[in-house]
């Protein structure tokens, strides 16, 4: 289910206070642990470090990713490959 309209989109008020004071001070050290967080216009151009369980990974925000949320854009797992084993002679 989606969220109601007359609530507006949810963003943790402790992001929404960093991006103002980032804006104003023009610094891009914006660390967050809300991947739950929608991205709203006034987001867009500002590189938002987002923990995904281990690391900040930086998300760059253009224009596209607007009303989606932060947790799309940052890889939670790791993706296995089968390592080769060496052929014994």
């Amino acid at each position: 289910m989606s969220r109601v309209k007359w609530k507006g989109p949810y963003v943790k008020n402790k992001l929404l206070d960093n991006i103002r004071n980032s804006i104003s001070v023009y610094k891009n050290d914006i660390k967050t642990t809300s991947k739950d967080s929608v991205i709203l216009p006034k987001f867009v151009g500002l590189t938002i470090q987002v923990y995904n369980g281990k690391t900040f990974v930086a998300v760059k925000v253009v224009e596209e990713m607007v009303g989606h949320k932060l947790g799309e854009f940052v890889l939670t797992r790791k993706q296995f490959s089968y390592k080769k084993k060496k052929n014994k002679k």
